[in-house]
């Protein structure tokens, strides 16, 4: 009788496309984006780790999930707030609703989304949390009927917070981060 290797041994490799950017397939938690951190060639995947770990402590119980090869971030029944996705040279972290954050990221020319690049040893963690913060403030989309509606308190678009926005909006308010 012949042994079967364990799981771990019979996986493929995971797949690096242009940029060295991870091919993992699309899936909700935090479980895939931990293969794809881990998947993340050189210097990245410690950055990556780093990324994912200060968002897990910013924004407690941040909604995980690999689409399109890159990891998103969310409040549960709120949306998508930011992702990160791997090119050669650097990790490009984008804010969905990023020219709402004060100041917004440099990069980008779209409507609404802004971005940075981060390289290798400039990740400004103090930056980083003040936008991730803000950002989870005012997710895009994907709106739930566990949202509580707060009219008139400049909150989002449609005056719309999330229980894990309010237990950030205070916080966002008195350090003077969101208009």
């Amino acid at each position: 009788m012949t042994k079967k290797k364990p799981i771990e041994a019979r996986r493929k490799p995971v797949k690096l496309l242009t940029g060295g950017n991870p091919q993992i397939a699309m899936a909700d938690g935090a479980a895939p984006i931990k293969a794809y951190i881990a998947a993340m060639p050189g210097w990245k995947s410690g950055v990556g780790r780093r990324l994912d770990e200060l968002i897990t402590r910013v924004v407690p119980g941040v909604r995980k999930a690999v689409k399109w090869n890159s990891p998103f971030y969310g409040i549960d029944g709120g949306g998508w707030f930011m992702a990160f996705h791997v090119y050669t040279r650097a990790l490009k972290v984008s804010f969905f609703k990023g020219t709402s954050l004060k100041p917004a990221p440099a990069g980008g020319t779209s409507k609404e989304m802004r971005w940075i690049d981060v390289h290798e040893s400039d990740l400004d963690e103090a930056q980083m949390t003040k936008w991730i913060k803000q950002a989870a403030a005012c997710p895009a989309g994907e709106r739930s009927e566990r949202a509580q509606t707060h009219k008139g308190n400049g909150t989002g678009s449609q005056g719309v917070i999330f229980p894990t926005v309010k237990k950030l909006l205070p916080e966002i308010l008195s350090e003077g981060l969101f208009v």
